[in-house]
């Protein structure tokens, strides 16, 4: 049985590496344009992920790709340990060579991964991967 997805946010961070949108069973993250986000600078968005979610509560990462930066996508090997409780990953892209950069990443994911081209598609998606015991 699928769940209503609460669309209420929760609360909105502003960190160094970006803005992120916590909700009740996703979290939306908006790099800013030019950072190397890797696993050491997603530390900060790591300890408020546990804040909201901890080892339990389901969730899916939402990466609303609106500038360019660079990944390292190594750093999801290392972050998966952290949350046993990530459904899925959600990219949302706005140009084509974000679409080339999300299909490379996907093979580093050992999660369900889509790629959308818009955030209200990506978040319809979440109601899919979040399934009530």
């Amino acid at each position: 049985m699928t769940r209503e997805i609460n669309k209420k946010l929760i609360k909105k961070h502003v960190l160094d590496i970006g803005s992120v949108y916590f909700y009740e069973n996703f979290v939306v993250t908006e790099v800013k344009e030019g950072i190397v986000f890797n696993f050491e600078k997603a530390a900060e968005l790591f300890r408020l992920g546990k804040h909201y979610y901890g080892n339990k509560t389901p969730f899916v990462y939402i990466s609303n790709r609106i500038n360019s930066y660079s990944f390292e996508p190594t750093a999801h090997i290392k972050s998966k340990e952290l949350f046993p409780n990530l459904k899925g990953v959600a990219v949302v892209i706005h140009n084509p060579v974000s679409n080339k950069i999300a299909e490379l990443e996907k093979a580093f994911l050992s999660k369900p991964t889509e790629i959308f081209y818009n955030l209200e598609s990506a978040i319809d998606w979440v109601e899919k991967l979040i399934v009530l015991d």
